[in-house]
Parts: C-alpha cells; structure tokens; sequence
C-alpha cells in the first residue's frame, strides 16, 4: 500500500475566484495547492476585453501572498458579440489563455453568455486557426429540457456538430457529469478534452436530496444519478490523457446558499487535492493520479509542465464546517490524505 505519494507540482485547469473581498479570501487556498490556474470570467460585468483581462490578472495576483509561487491564466466570457480580432490580440499578447462559452442564462454570471453558436462562429473560426481552446460549460437552457438531461442534449444538440465543423478547434468541456459526457470526450480526437471536479467523483444527485435539501450539495452542472457518478469517476482514474483536473471551486457566502433561491457552486479549493487523491486511493488508481493532476492539462495546453513538487501523505484532514463565510466541499467529514 502506497503511504505517501510525491507528485509534479499540479495546476487547476477551472476556477472561480469572484472579485473583491470573496477574491481576496478565496485566492490564496488556490494558490497553496496549485500553481497556476485557469479562472472563470463571469464577473460583473464579465471579462470579454483584454484590458478587463489585464485588470483582473492584476487584481488576483494582489490577493496572492508574496511567498507563493502562482500564476493565473485569463480567460475571455464569449457573448454574441464578441470580436475575433480581440480575441487573437488578446491570445498573442498572453493575456487570454482560452475563451468561454457559456450558454446565456445556463449558469452563475451567464446572463451575458451566447445565445446561439451560430452567432460567434467568426471567432470560433479564427481561435481555430490560432490554436485557442475554446472551454464550454455544456449545457442547454430550455425550459422544456429536464434538468439532468441538459449536459447530454448539449452535446448532441450542439458540441457534436460543432467539432464536426470545426474540426481542429480545441475544445474542453468543462467539469463533465454524466456517461454520455465521458464517452463523447473519449471518443473525440485528440484536441478533445475535459475536466472533472472533486464534487463529481464523489457524490450524486443523493447529496441535494436525500433528508432534505442540502444547498452546499448544489452546483451546475447538477450532480446525477449514480451511474453517471461511476462514469465520470472511471474517466478521471483510467490514465487517459483527455481528462484532467478542474475543480470547478465557486465559493457563495452561506446566506446566498441557503436561501430560496439559493446559489449554484460548490467551494472545494482549501482541500482538493486531499479529495481528489481520496477518489483515486478508492479506486486503486493513485499511479495515474499524477497524469490527471499535473501533466494531461499542460500538455492539453500546450505549456510547460510545472518543476516543483507536492507530497502527499495518508494522515488525517479534519475539514472545518465553514471557512469564513463560506462552507467547504467536505465540510464536517475527515479525509484520509493530507498535504505534508
């Protein structure tokens, strides 16, 4: 039995860093694990200008501790009238690692999103001939669609025929959920990718439900039932390098989650590497943990792979019930890793 695991030092390919004070509290825990991370423009207003991205590159690494060696990577939010040229300019310059697309009104900060693909296929075409990834939360927003089958009738309804026309298009389906979600990526060419969450290899829709709501259970994509859970959870321990490592962290403050109409996001950044590391012990795959966590994203990417190191060791983490104002993925259980 393996007691202690050394890994390249690994990086959060999706997060949610928010702005202001909820920046300055929740930036560092990202920081201590990873040492770069791609951070989700849905701000308000959300990031769609390289000036915006430039701006909040700086105000991340000001909430940032000196002593921590962290990069963060831009991201530009795609609406529908998005501007190839600002894109580009934007990506050459290196201020935007990739673009977003979320579909308008699918998640937290899309009110802004892309109301038909059709609408910024010129910049789809031209991140294409650049080589940006374009990085899609995967769902559609009909009324008449149930929530749990939105992931699924995306990718048929829309990712599918989009990589069919834009064949060499580079493409992450952000923090997969369900079988179809899995086999899709597996199946697709190599510039296919996605990136599974903590909260996804560990829970189904169960949390949400079971002896009440549990708000600190919900995020989007929603959690679904279990065979989906097993899925994704195969897809993330099997080696292949199509997946990797995003954790989706979107920290609310308690009273926006347990609320009537409470927020979407699961806060997760003060201990993801100990859940992920849990899933891949469960499962007998902690030599393919390394792949997932430190080199499928980069080389997805094409950027260097990180040179320092972390260590893990199996020991006990007593996950806190809040952290400031915002209550933890895990929250109230003990894990069975902890970072040395």
């Amino acid at each position: 039995m393996t007691d202690r695991l050394t890994i390249r030092r690994p990086d959060d390919w999706h997060v949610h860093l928010r702005d202001g004070a909820m920046l300055a509290h929740v930036a560092p825990y990202t920081a201590r694990q990873f040492a770069r991370a791609i951070v989700m423009p849905n701000l308000s207003p959300p990031v769609t200008t390289a000036a915006e991205g430039i701006a909040y590159r700086d105000r991340i690494r000001a909430t940032v501790p000196a002593d921590l060696d962290f990069t963060p990577l831009i991201v530009a939010y795609l609406t529908d009238h998005s501007d190839a040229g600002e894109m580009a300019r934007g990506h050459a310059e290196g201020i935007f690692t990739a673009a977003k697309l979320y579909p308008a009104h699918a998640t937290t900060g899309s009110a802004h999103g892309v109301t038909d693909v059709a609408n910024i296929m010129p910049v789809l075409e031209r991140m294409q001939a650049i080589g940006m990834p374009l990085l899609i939360h995967g769902e559609v927003t009909d009324a008449d669609v149930d929530i749990f089958d939105r992931e699924a009738v995306f990718i048929e309804r829309t990712l599918a025929p989009l990589a069919k026309a834009l064949p060499e298009l580079k493409i992450v389906l952000e923090h997969i959920t369900t079988a179809e979600a899995a086999q899709f990526v597996a199946d697709a060419p190599a510039h296919v990718a996605a990136t599974i969450t903590p909260q996804h290899l560990h829970i189904n829709r169960n949390a949400m439900l079971v002896g009440g709501i549990r708000p600190h259970a919900y995020c989007l994509p929603v959690a679904k039932r279990e065979h989906h859970r097993l899925a994704v959870r195969a897809a993330a321990t099997s080696g292949s390098p199509k997946f990797f490592l995003g954790t989706d962290s979107a920290p609310h403050a308690v009273h926006t989650k347990e609320a009537a109409c409470g927020c979407a996001g699961i806060f997760n950044a003060p201990y993801a590497l100990e859940s992920y590391v849990t899933a891949f012990d469960e499962d007998g795959a902690l030599d393919r943990f390394e792949g997932f966590a430190s080199e499928h994203g980069p080389r997805f990417y094409g950027l260097p792979l990180n040179e320092g190191t972390i260590t893990l060791e199996r020991g006990e983490t007593v996950v806190p019930d809040r952290v400031g104002e915002v209550v933890p993925f895990h929250a109230g259980e003990t894990l069975g890793w902890r970072i040395v």
